[in-house]
C-alpha cells in the first residue's frame, strides 16, 4: 500500500484552488496523474508559514520544489507523461523553458511588483492567510525578492531604468502567449486529448493571470483575447477541480470525484495493457493519467525539467 502524501500549499480564490502558479502546478498534475494527494492549504493558524510551499509529505520525506515533487510522484508511478514520445518530452522542455524566460516575469510583476495590484490585491490576500507577525513583514518580502529577480534576469543592457524593463517583460509574455495560443490551436491539450506535465505547466502560469480580478490588468485583457487558452483554463477548472463560482467543491462532490477517478484510472489502466501488449512497449504505469474524453462520457460523473522558483 502506498504511503500517503500531503501537499501543503498556498490557497485558493476567484474560482482557482490556488492563486500561487507553483501551488497550481503540482495540485493539476496530481489531478492528471491520479495521485491521491491529501491537499493541506495555509491559513491564519499556520506558525511557521516562510512561504516556501509547495511542499510534499510522504512518511519521513519532504520534498519542497515543484520539479522535484513531479519527479518524485513519477517514481510512485503517479505519471502523466508515459505515452509522450522522445520529441513531445523534448517539446515539454522547451515550452516549460520559454515559460520561465517569458511568461514568468510578467507574472512576477503582474502580482508583486505593480503597486496598484501588490497593494489593493496581492498584499492584503497573503498576509491574510499568514498568521501575525509574519503577516505583518512576509508578504513585503516576498514582493522585494520577485523584484530582485526580474531585475537580475532581465536588468542588464540595454535595459537600464524599471521602466524600459516593465515594458520589455510585457512585451515578452504577450509573445509567448501568442506562441502558446497558436501550438494549442483547436485541441483539448498542448498533446491531443490527454493532458501531460506540460499542461499543467500552462495552467499554473496561466490560470492566475486569467482568473484574479486585479486594478491593472494589460496582460490579462491580452490572455482574454486569445480564447483558445481560455477554453484551456476553463476546461481544467471544470473536469478536473469541479469548482464553484465561489471557488468551493460542490456539497458531496469530494466522494463521487474520488470513485469516478478510481473508476477511469482501472478502465484506463486495463485499455492501455491490451493495446500495448502485442508491441512490447513499456510498461504502464499503475495510475495512468485520466482523459478528458473518458470525464464527458461518464454517467452522472461529477469530479475535480527543472523549474525555478514562480514566487519568492
Amino acid at each position: 500500500m502506498a504511503a500517503p502524501m500531503e501537499l501543503r500549499c498556498w490557497g485558493g480564490d476567484w474560482g482557482l484552488p490556488s492563486l500561487h502558479p507553483e501551488s497550481l502546478i503540482v495540485m493539476v498534475y496530481a489531478r492528471f496523474s491520479g495521485a491521491p494527494l491529501t491537499v493541506n492549504t495555509i491559513d491564519s493558524s499556520w506558525r511557521t508559514a516562510k512561504g516556501d510551499v509547495p511542499v510534499l509529505i510522504s512518511e519521513d520525506t519532504v520534498i519542497s520544489q515543484p520539479a522535484k515533487i513531479l519527479n518524485f510522484l513519477r517514481k510512485q508511478k503517479y505519471n502523466a507523461d508515459y505515452e509522450l514520445s522522445a520529441k513531445q518530452g523534448a517539446d515539454t522542455l522547451a515550452y516549460i523553458a520559454l515559460l520561465e524566460e517569458k511568461l514568468c516575469p510578467a507574472l512576477l510583476h503582474t502580482f508583486w511588483v505593480e503597486a496598484e495590484n501588490y497593494c489593493s490585491v496581492t498584499k492584503p490576500w497573503f498576509a491574510s492567510r499568514i498568521a501575525f507577525p509574519l503577516s505583518l513583514y512576509l508578504p513585503g518580502k516576498m514582493s522585494r525578492e520577485a523584484l530582485n529577480r526580474i531585475l537580475l534576469t532581465k536588468g542588464g543592457p540595454p535595459l537600464y531604468s524599471l521602466t524600459e524593463v516593465e515594458a520589455q517583460i510585457y512585451r515578452d509574455a504577450k509573445e509567448c502567449l501568442n506562441l502558446l495560443s497558436k501550438r494549442l490551436g483547436t485541441s483539448q491539450f498542448f498533446f491531443g486529448d490527454t493532458p501531460t506535465t506540460l499542461d499543467a505547466f500552462v495552467f499554473g502560469f496561466l490560470a492566475p493571470i486569467y482568473k484574479v480580478c486585479f486594478p491593472r490588468v494589460q496582460l490579462q485583457e491580452h490572455l482574454k483575447q486569445l480564447p483558445n487558452l481560455c477554453r484551456f483554463c476553463d476546461d481544467i477548472l471544470t473536469c478536473y477541480f469541479r469548482l464553484t463560482v465561489a471557488g468551493h467543491s460542490p456539497a458531496g462532490q469530494d466522494t463521487a470525484d474520488a470513485n469516478l477517478q478510481k473508476l477511469t484510472q482501472l478502465v484506463n489502466k486495463e485499455s492501455n495493457l491490451i493495446e500495448k501488449m502485442d508491441d512490447n512497449l513499456r510498461k504502464s504505469p499503475q495510475h495512468p493519467p485520466r482523459k478528458l474524453t473518458t470525464l464527458k462520457l461518464a454517467a452522472g460523473g461529477e469530479e475535480i525539467t527543472p523549474l525555478n522558483r514562480l514566487s519568492p
